[in-house]
């Protein structure tokens, strides 16, 4: 150390009376009122650039902290904090052998660290360049979250304003000095881990690899009575920093929403927005209005229409019994005789882009128990799909083909016809995102008969048709994994179905068509298979 440092050092050393604070924040909110505040109460304040200037400018006084370190802030302020005049006094124990090592050396205690980072995450989330993305890697501030972190018995670690009055109480409890430290290591680890996601080419939300080592970075986002049973505790997290369309959704009317409500309204919604794209690209732009009915994960009914109203009333129809206590998702906003035309149906969530005031009103006035959610577009989801075993996770690439990266290939004498080939193409859609083995019948943009999660397919296939009944005829049929024998075309053709969709590639892939031929079928195949377990 230098003379200079020593000498300015020494005064905070074994005499040091004032208690001390560094204050050195990115998230400047509530700051210069705290740092007022810790000023009344006679702490002194060490702070460093732009929260030393807001500070003083606000009338607190402050030193900074090369005052103490005897430093000049260096090499464009990469190098500030990192001194034994700062981490001394933050690491040292508050018993004689540590005192008395900082007396000697002329370094006073620092009693509590107030800070949080520089904004890297917010700098890569605007497109900043690379070599911005990496000067807003924060080195000192870490160093400082963790020292204080671990020395949380005698250094009181804040890294979010929403903690400051608990700093301003005259006794902090041993407990929540202890529940500080833990959400700094968090905040921290978060930190680290969006680096570390760009820097291997993705982002703390989106990772777009899957790299030897996966670090799910979790929040909770929200807390459910219990999971998926009344037995099993529960609750919502977010990864990251991500906007979820279901989790960051406004709730305009109803009850709090339960842990299976988030599961199928993310279901309900992410179809219905692949479909409502899906749609207004089939209809060269003209507006299209979804409905799609979810219970259980599956979709129940799903339908398109000129608007809500009649989009609900077909998807309600397709499957009367399944879509009650379901979940419910349309495209387009709900008004008042949207809302009117639920009437009679038990739902436990409606979502959708909008609901308007008057249809929100009669939702809570008719509906109390309904949970109505307004919800943006999905945007920027995670390309990763993560599911738990025992031990681990499974971990792949969500399946997030669109229609347009397909080459479907008709392999039939007959071609379909413009009706089947939308019904085909609507079929498909709601195929994938139903469980396997799943097949879907679909007429005139309405789903008429669903079979999901089978073990066979023919019995996936017999349960569609049997949903479907009288509706079968003139339909088409989808499923989202080949064919392994010709039952389920003969069985499609004998309730009228017209048309099939499937990806091709089994073994008996010569017989199934040969069967479709011989019936008047037509096939296509897609060369995609789409399992959902």
């Amino acid at each position: 150390m230098t003379q200079q440092g020593k000498g300015q050092g020494s005064q905070q050393g074994g005499a040091q009376s004032r208690k001390r604070a560094l204050i050195s924040v990115s998230d400047k909110t509530g700051v210069v009122e705290f740092a007022r505040q810790l000023e009344a109460r006679g702490w002194e304040i060490l702070s460093t650039g732009g929260t030393y200037a807001s500070i003083v400018a606000a009338g607190v006084a402050a030193r900074q902290v090369s005052d103490v370190t005897g430093f000049p802030e260096m090499l464009d302020g990469r190098v500030k904090t990192l001194h034994p005049a700062v981490h001394g006094g933050i690491l040292a124990r508050r018993e004689p052998g540590h005192l008395g090592q900082l007396d000697a050396h002329g370094i006073g205690t620092i009693d509590l660290v107030c800070v949080n980072l520089y904004p890297f995450r917010e700098t890569v989330a605007r497109g900043a360049a690379f070599d911005e993305a990496i000067e807003n890697i924060d080195i000192g501030g870490p160093a400082m979250i963790r020292s204080a972190a671990k020395n949380h018995a005698g250094v009181l670690v804040l890294v979010d304003p929403a903690d400051y009055a608990v700093a301003l109480q005259d006794d902090v409890s041993p407990a929540d000095r202890q529940r500080l430290a833990a959400k700094a290591y968090r905040h921290t680890s978060e930190y680290d881990a969006a680096i570390t996601a760009y820097l291997e080419g993705g982002s703390d939300e989106l990772p777009t690899a899957l790299p030897g080592t996966l670090t799910l970075n979790l929040s909770r986002a929200a807390e459910v009575r219990y999971g998926e049973n009344p037995h099993q505790p529960g609750a919502i997290y977010r990864l990251g920093g991500a906007v979820g369309p279901v989790i960051d959704a406004q709730v305009v009317a109803g009850k709090p929403m339960s842990f299976n409500n988030y599961a199928d309204a993310d279901a309900a919604w992410a179809l219905c927005q692949e479909l409502a794209a899906q749609e207004t690209q089939a209809q060269a732009g003209d507006p299209v209005a979804v409905c799609v009915a979810v219970k259980h994960a599956n979709p129940c009914g799903v339908a398109v229409a000129d608007d809500v109203k009649t989009a609900w009333e077909r998807a309600r129809d397709a499957d009367t019994l399944s879509v009650f206590g379901g979940v419910v998702a349309v495209s387009a906003p709900v008004t008042l005789e949207a809302a009117q035309a639920t009437r009679g149906t038990f739902l436990e969530v409606l979502i959708a882009p909008e609901v308007t005031p008057e249809a929100a009103a009669w939702f809570a006035e008719k509906k109390p128990d309904l949970r109505v959610l307004v919800a943006a577009a999905p945007q920027g989801i995670s390309v990763l799909d993560v599911r738990p075993l025992t031990g681990g996770f499974a971990v792949q690439e969500r399946d997030a083909r669109p229609w347009d990266d397909l080459c479907p290939e008709v392999v039939t004498a007959r071609q379909p016809t413009d009706q089947e080939w939308h019904d085909l193409r609507f079929a498909w859609a709601v195929v994938k995102n139903a469980r396997s083995n799943a097949v879907v019948l679909a007429r005139g943009g309405v789903t008429v008969g669903l079979g999901a999660g089978a073990v066979s397919r023919i019995w996936a296939a017999e349960r569609a048709v049997a949903n479907a009944g009288e509706r079968a005829q003139g339909a088409v049929l989808t499923s989202e994994a080949f064919f392994p024998f010709d039952d389920v075309v003969r069985l499609a053709a004998s309730v009228g179905v017209t048309a099939i969709l499937q990806p091709g590639g089994a073994k008996r892939d010569p017989e199934v068509i040969a069967a479709c031929n011989e019936l008047g079928l037509s096939m296509v195949f897609t060369g995609s298979r789409h399992f959902r377990h």
